[in-house]
């Protein structure tokens, strides 16, 4: 099982929200909602271009943009976490039932330990950041990745995601997806399975999902 963290299991993106529009008040300008919408699954590195583009600041110096947001994130993640609708039930049931499972986030490391605080590290059997792989998200190198550190062939890993990024990541990887959009909407994709939320997905769902994309005759 390879999870994607921000929006698919906890509503980490509207704690992303605040810091970015504390940043751009800051910085002295608004952020508008087509950048911050622009943003959601993004690395760091493609959420800063945005923000400098969107504030009309494209020579803006990067770095220290990254430790402020970095910071204020940080803070407000140790201040506890809201769980997705199904989210901690499922991940329960995941580890229960005694399946590999990975967190795969292009949330950099220090921001992903301070949320498994509220997550649980003894969920995760593999964690892959995003500033911990080469190209992250919509490149599938992360959950490659985290397939390959499960030593489970990536087609027959469920990846769940919750952003258009994240999605294309997925789909890219050769995993089989399940989509439950937060933030944004999520168009009907081929091979992409589509929820309103994560309640009542457990791991009998689940296995159904990779069943029937071997039942497919593309698949024979």
């Amino acid at each position: 099982m390879l999870f994607d963290m921000d929006g698919t299991l906890v509503d980490s993106e509207k704690v992303w929200e605040i810091a970015l529009h504390e940043l751009a008040a800051w910085a002295g300008g608004t952020l508008s909602p087509e950048a911050r919408a622009a943003m959601v699954g993004g690395s760091m590195a493609s959420s800063m271009k945005i923000f400098r583009e969107d504030l009309g600041q494209p020579d803006r110096p990067e770095e220290p943009d990254v430790k402020w947001l970095t910071t204020r994130v940080f803070n407000l993640f140790r201040e506890g976490l809201v769980w997705r609708p199904g989210a901690a039930e499922l991940l329960r049931a995941v580890k229960a039932a005694g399946l590999p499972t990975a967190l795969v986030t292009s949330t950099g490391r220090l921001l992903v330990e301070a949320a498994l605080d509220t997550l649980g590290r003894e969920n995760f059997d593999v964690v892959v950041c995003g500033d911990e792989v080469t190209m992250p998200k919509p490149d599938p190198e992360p959950y490659r990745t985290a397939a390959a550190l499960l030593g489970v062939p990536i087609e027959r890993c469920v990846a769940i995601e919750d952003s258009p990024t994240g999605v294309a990541s997925a789909v890219a990887s050769g995993a089989v997806v399940l989509a439950v959009p937060a933030e944004l909407e999520l168009p009907a994709t081929d091979g992409v399975h589509l929820r309103r939320s994560l309640v009542g997905v457990d791991p009998a769902y689940l296995a159904n999902l990779l069943i029937s994309r071997h039942l497919l005759p593309s698949d024979r």
